[in-house]
């Protein structure tokens, strides 16, 4: 009995599911497809569950000085001090309401250098991937700003700043670099004694054989408060060699501080390895994890060069090597299957998509050395091409010869 109830119970159930409908979420009147958008994920997060990473792995780590800040109380003071003065200033206000003030560039970029100027030059190098190309996952705030000058001739100096664009040939020689050694880049401020600096120059894109090396331009170390001139060369400066068709390639100077003197004789290149590209690679992941503990990144600077025509004599003739040109490999284009009788498309353009371009060319070829005489040359222009009726021609053979007569479309590809 109890069986028999429960079955009846069963059919009746299923009954009721067979006449009740299906509820659906909808929206304004509009049923929703799928999971409702509390429910569904995003491709975004659909493709961090897919990949994920581990947070102690991925984290960036900074390398460099931290920056001591100011108390508030001083900040204020200070503010309050240069307020106060500029309104004591009756000349400051008398030039300023005759808009005869001039704005001293040298002190606001001093002010800047001290305020925001390391954490731009931070976001911009993160923007061209300069730390994750050269440190990985770590980066620094650059605090000592290095002014490094190119002399194009005896007039025209080419500074290094935010990644402008610099041509081999301005960049042949040595740049001249200046930084103020006898700051602290933690305090800001001037320290005593002796502090000792090294500058390393190299190219993370310029590297023939691997994309995880690089090339290193210019190495001096040792140098004493900021005196460059005076520093240990290890390797001497070589000039950016960017090849034919590969596009920018940045160039970047980084300034690092040193704990003490260092020894990098077992680094130094040899002036008859001067152009070995092979002794001169390099990698700066590396070497910042072999030295870690005696320097720390203080300064950076980089700019983008790209090929020039001036190369091709310094591949010949300093370096040794032929000229590289590199070309991008396109890949085919993708034809659908070739069809009997195609709708909307032009009958000639559709059957040469489907020919070898090298036949395409041979006829239009033959076609024109057809009408180009062996002495008088090709047959004169049509002074009102458009004037001339095409007669007892299908509708694509007067579109095409009417193009020819115009000198529009596929002429000017062949």
């Amino acid at each position: 009995m109890a069986f028999s109830n429960l079955l009846i119970k069963t059919q009746l159930q299923q009954s009721l599911r067979q006449q009740t409908p299906l509820v659906l979420a909808t929206r304004q009147g509009h049923t929703i497809r799928g999971k409702p958008p509390g429910v569904a994920k995003t491709l975004e997060q659909r493709l961090q569950e897919e990949n994920k990473v581990d947070p102690e792995l991925t984290t960036r780590v900074n390398i460099g000085f931290p920056k001591l800040k100011q108390p508030r109380s001083e900040v204020f003071r200070d503010r309050w001090t240069h307020i106060k003065g500029q309104r004591a200033n009756s000349e400051l206000e008398k030039k300023a309401r005759s808009q005869q003030m001039l704005i001293d560039l040298n002190e606001v970029n001093k002010d800047y250098n001290e305020t925001t100027r390391g954490y731009d030059l931070r976001i911009i190098a993160d923007h061209y991937g300069i730390f994750q190309d050269l440190f990985g996952t770590a980066y620094f705030v650059p605090r000592v700003p290095l002014s490094i000058q190119y002399q194009a001739d005896k007039d025209t100096l080419i500074p290094v700043y935010n990644g402008n664009i610099i041509k081999p040939l301005e960049a042949r020689k040595a740049p001249l670099m200046q930084f103020d050694g006898s700051i602290d880049p933690i305090t800001g401020k001037a320290r005593k004694g002796d502090s000792y600096w090294t500058l390393l120059a190299t190219n993370p894109d310029a590297h023939f054989n691997g994309d995880d090396k690089e090339y290193v331009h210019w190495f001096v170390s040792n140098i004493p408060n900021g005196d460059v001139q005076k520093g240990e060369v290890i390797v001497n400066y070589l000039a950016p060699f960017p090849p034919k068709g590969i596009g920018y390639q940045r160039f970047v100077f980084v300034l690092y501080k040193q704990n003490k003197k260092l020894d990098f004789s077992s680094m130094k290149l040899a002036d008859a390895d001067y152009v070995n590209l092979e002794k001169r690679t390099f990698r700066t992941y590396d070497f910042y994890r072999q030295y870690q503990d005696d320097i720390t990144p203080a300064g950076l600077a980089f700019y983008q060069t790209d090929y020039d025509k001036s190369l091709s004599k310094f591949y010949h003739e300093v370096l040794n090597l032929k000229e590289p040109i590199f070309e991008y490999d396109f890949p085919e284009p993708y034809l659908a299957d070739q069809k009997f009788f195609p709708l909307r498309q032009a009958f000639n353009l559709y059957m040469d998509r489907h020919r070898d371009i090298k036949q395409v060319n041979k006829e239009f070829l033959e076609r024109k050395l057809a009408k180009t005489h062996p002495f008088d040359g090709p047959e004169k222009p049509l002074l009102y091409p458009n004037a001339h009726p095409i007669k007892n021609k299908p509708s694509w053979l007067r579109t095409e010869i009417r193009k020819e007569r115009l000198k529009i479309g596929r002429i000017n590809d062949y």
